[in-house]
């Protein structure tokens, strides 16, 4: 936990013309237990997150600015065995290898190295996340005797060979094949045209010696989907790719050049009949396929499922990044001195600023939330791996959960660092503060593992499918009702009648519709409503799009396919929202309590109000509620702010974590030295007249 210097001094900073947080005079303040705030937001794994921090602190793991991406690749590689070294990566693989089954805990470690390089935590990710899992949870017990023992000590480097050129978020579509020949017991991969070719692969280019490649199984003239195969890639002494496998270089990226991407291609390539992964899966030596799951469209999802990790781990990386760069942001903009609006003396710290708390302080709000509904999906991912609760429905709410939760964090991170980055001004555009850097590489985080609008579409699908549920064993009469009941709501919602209501309920009053936004209840209603409306709404314009032909079908649902996803990226902040709200029932210390209710209620309004049109527009908020979200708004900033610095502190990153030189205290050295400055010059009777001083006075004399 980092130390917590001055505090009360930097909380302190605030110009003459903030009011005070608390309405109530002589009323003691809320303060922020820090130490007891950031035991809670370390989670249920906090000692594997401690000692990751403790390796991620290091500088043999940090990134090095200024590498050429052939020198940062050879840095990180060599991390790679820094972390085999000091038993960093073996958490989840099975104890009787080495590892100690710790699926959770093997995440919490890995995404925290985004503070050290991010190319380090996606290599690392690329290396035991996902070729590593894929032979653990795709494989069985020999395919993990031969192979886990040479990954698990980075003996064998290898790749995650699914996407292709042609095809990335679309892998039942992937083109590689792998056809049986029963006559050699083998399966013969090949890639038919250079679409097919394995794309942005991590160590492609230059490191891999195996890989983990996905193709079509094809046994007695039958494709039965998607498989994983094990193949041998390059030779381990001198490097070079094995007969039938090409490949080229990925080359220079916007960012992560630290990993060495690239392309592969196999013409006729052979393999045995054993290296195929076949725990959901397997070919006889006669080609007789077989597999525990009939439904090839579920076992295909099935054997997806397995490597959701991916995606759990891009959004725990995306919150600590939103964090690194709100305690650098914040901490700055505490020091910061601009402009004497105020005084005739003394500058503004940028944090007084209204505007400088609304571009901070939401997204501190937001970073909050996604950290608590990350801990929860943290959660059921244990959960599921562990085999505590492992059924169908468990992993499906899995997938559901890692696929509405990453793209709005991976967003939030990438529109944090900008805003950061803005908001310290030039400093915040030097490579040494690390906004710049940090956003290059976690820009491809919102389009792998998943494109984060193709995984919104996949939310709203399985909202869609839960909608029609409700209705699929029901009489025509509650049918009927139902409906009937929808249109009275639509009638009372569209003619006026809701927002009358609402004004005569606030009685005028700028208060009272403050206290009822401000009321988690009704935020709960107000966020609920709207995914409820509007996966509704979706759900009545598809209704019979099955019975269609198959291009009307696509035609009517892409004709609706942007408020589906609008629903399902509102049903993912809802969650967002919901966890928030959950954690501040685990805070113990009311001072605590308090300041996060009111973070809290920032993120909840925050959200209403970026969504105001929608609610007006459906006659959920009144005109006379509508006018008071951003004043409320306004007026929760100002008691945030005087603890914005213990928010970020609660963080738990030190200086060697955030590494930004505009958090380190030096700026407040640089203003404290002018001030003393200005103000011995004052003091001595010698400072210049400003000019216009002197034309007041001159004027006031010809008055007089």
């Amino acid at each position: 936990m980092t130390d917590v210097v001055d505090r009360t001094a930097r909380k302190g900073l605030r110009s003459p013309a903030t009011p005070a947080a608390n309405p109530v005079a002589d009323a003691p303040a809320p303060a922020v237990d820090v130490a007891g705030l950031g035991r809670q937001l370390l989670g249920k794994w906090a000692d594997v997150r401690l000692q990751a921090r403790d390796l991620a602190a290091r500088p043999e793991l940090h990134k090095v600015e200024g590498l050429t991406h052939t020198d940062h690749r050879e840095r990180v590689f060599g991390q790679l065995k820094y972390l085999v070294d000091n038993n960093a990566v073996h958490r989840a693989f099975p104890a009787e290898l080495g590892g100690s089954d710790d699926h959770g805990g093997n995440i919490a470690g890995f995404e925290e190295l985004v503070v050290a390089d991010p190319s380090l935590q996606i290599k690392a990710g690329v290396q035991w996340g996902l070729f590593g899992s894929a032979v653990m949870h795709l494989g069985t017990a020999e395919h993990h005797a031969k192979w886990l023992p040479g990954i698990m000590n980075l003996e064998i480097p290898g790749c995650f060979a699914m996407t292709e050129t042609g095809h990335g978020s679309d892998v039942a579509s992937i083109a590689t094949t792998a056809t049986y020949d029963p006559d050699t017991e083998e399966f013969v991969i090949h890639t038919p045209f250079r679409a097919a070719w394995k794309d942005y692969i991590g160590n492609a280019a230059t490191d891999g010696l195996g890989a983990v490649v996905f193709a079509q199984l094809v046994t007695r003239g039958v494709n039965h989907g998607v498989h994983a195969l094990y193949v041998d890639l390059r030779d381990p002494d001198t490097k070079d790719f094995l007969p039938g496998i090409g490949g080229e270089d990925d080359g220079i990226k916007g960012g992560l050049n630290g990993i060495d991407n690239g392309r592969l291609h196999f013409t006729n390539v052979r393999v045995p009949r054993t290296n195929l992964l076949n725990r959901y899966g397997n070919v006889d030596p006669d080609g007789t396929y077989t597999s525990p799951i009939a439904s090839p469209g579920r076992r295909f999802f099935t054997m997806l499922g397995t490597l959701v990790q991916g995606r759990v781990s891009l959004d725990g990386a995306a919150v600590a990044a939103s964090k690194v760069a709100l305690k650098a942001a914040i901490q700055y903009a505490t020091e910061r001195r601009q402009f004497n609006a105020s005084s005739h003396t003394d500058e503004e710290v940028l944090l007084d600023y209204q505007r400088h708390q609304r571009r901070l302080f939401t997204r501190l709000a937001t970073t909050y939330a996604a950290g608590f509904a990350h801990e929860q999906l943290l959660q059921k991912f244990d959960d599921v791996f562990s085999g505590a609760h492992d059924t169908d429905a468990d992993r499906q709410d899995l997938e559901t959960l890692a696929a509405a939760l990453k793209p709005l964090s991976t967003w939030h991170a990438l529109d944090t660092l900008q805003e950061c980055r803005e908001a310290c001004g030039g400093a915040g555009f030097l490579i040494e503060n690390r906004f710049a850097s940090l956003r290059a590489d976690l820009d491809v985080y919102a389009t792998f593992e998943g494109d984060n609008t193709v995984l919104l579409q996949l939310v709203a699908k399985r909202l869609l499918a839960d909608y029609a549920k409700e209705f699929r064993n029901v009489d025509f009469g509650v049918l009927a009702r139902y409906v009937v009941n929808q249109a009275a709501g639509a009638a009372v919602h569209r003619t006026g009648l809701r927002q009358v209501a609402q004004f005569v309920a606030d009685t005028g009053s700028v208060q009272k519709a403050a206290i009822a936004l401000r009321d988690e209840e009704s935020q709960r209603a107000l966020l609920t409503d709207r995914v409820q409306t509007m996966v509704a709404e979706a759900g009545a314009a598809l209704k019979g799009s099955k019975r269609l032909p198959q291009d009307k079908g696509a035609a009517l649902f892409n004709r609706h396919q942007n408020e589906l996803i609008d629903a399902a990226q509102a049903h993912a902040e809802l969650l967002q929202w919901e966890a928030f709200t959950e954690a501040l029932q685990q805070v113990a210390d009311p001072g605590t309590r308090t300041v996060l209710t009111w973070l809290r209620d920032l993120f909840g309004l925050s959200l209403i109000e970026k969504n105001l049109s929608w609610y007006l527009m459906n006659g959920r908020l009144s005109m006379q509620r509508a006018r008071t979200v951003g004043a409320y708004i306004n007026r929760l900033l100002e008691k945030i702010r005087p603890h914005a610095v213990d928010l970020v502190d609660a963080f738990g990153y030190g200086e060697d974590h955030v590494r930004a030189a505009i958090a380190t205290g030096a700026e407040k050295a640089r203003q404290d030295e002018a001030r003393t400055h200005f103000r011995n010059e004052r003091a001595s009777g010698h400072a210049p007249v400003d000019e216009k001083v002197l034309i007041a006075k001159t004027a006031a004399g010809r008055k007089g």
